[in-house]
């Protein structure tokens, strides 16, 4: 069984999604024990305590510059004997002795079609209002691995939906959430978790027969 801390820095919409699915069997060989929040009172950590797990704040304002704090993460991911690393709307870019010391072991998720509309800069409600801007006529959520480069890791899974004329970033934001990124950020650990994903040059590779 997989050990997943999950990384979170308000309300946990995503979060909850793990845990509705860790609940229903939809994620197998995998247990979240633990999350960490960003912030000192984010909803997140209500929703994790509801379920009975585990929970560290590590607040970032606490610490002068990225380096420190990705530190103090590692230590504390390091404690845990985390397998899995999940950042579920955590806002904070971790420093590169993170994403070394776990290569292909720690995933995100993000609202658009990657390589569209991402890299820095682009979070929350500005992805979709780019997007909305650009005219799509399809939008989605990419889930993926964690690199050095913000939203340059290697692609596990990607769902899209339909941009109506009338949409708006938040609609759009709602939309992607229900359909894309709630179903399959749950698939994507569990795929993880049964050691159903291989890196080949880079890129990420799946077994999806069931």
């Amino acid at each position: 069984m997989k050990k997943i801390c999950v990384l979170v820095s308000g309300g946990g919409t995503n979060l909850q999604a793990l845990i509705d699915a860790e609940k229903s069997g939809i994620i197998k060989n995998g247990k979240i024990t633990c999350v960490i929040s960003s912030k000192e009172g984010a909803y997140a950590l209500e929703r994790a305590k509801n379920a009975g797990i585990g929970t560290v704040v590590i607040p970032r304002k606490k610490y002068a510059d990225s380096k420190s704090y990705s530190e103090a993460i590692l230590a504390e991911l390091n404690r845990q004997g985390a397998d899995l690393i999940v950042l579920a709307g955590f806002m904070v870019i971790l420093d590169e002795c993170v994403t070394k010391a776990y290569p292909y072991r720690i995933i995100n998720v993000h609202p658009a079609l990657i390589p569209s509309f991402c890299g820095e800069g682009f979070y929350g409600l500005k992805v979709h209002e780019k997007a909305l801007e650009y005219g799509v006529k399809v939008s989605g959520a990419t889930i993926h691995f964690v690199n050095e480069k913000a939203d340059a890791g290697a692609i596990i899974l990607q769902g899209a939906v339909d941009v109506a004329n009338d949409e708006t970033p938040e609609s759009l934001q709602k939309k992607i959430m229900e359909n894309v990124e709630w179903k399959l950020l749950p698939k994507a650990v569990s795929l993880f978790c049964e050691d159903r994903i291989s890196i080949k040059d880079g890129k990420a590779y799946v077994d999806l027969k069931d």
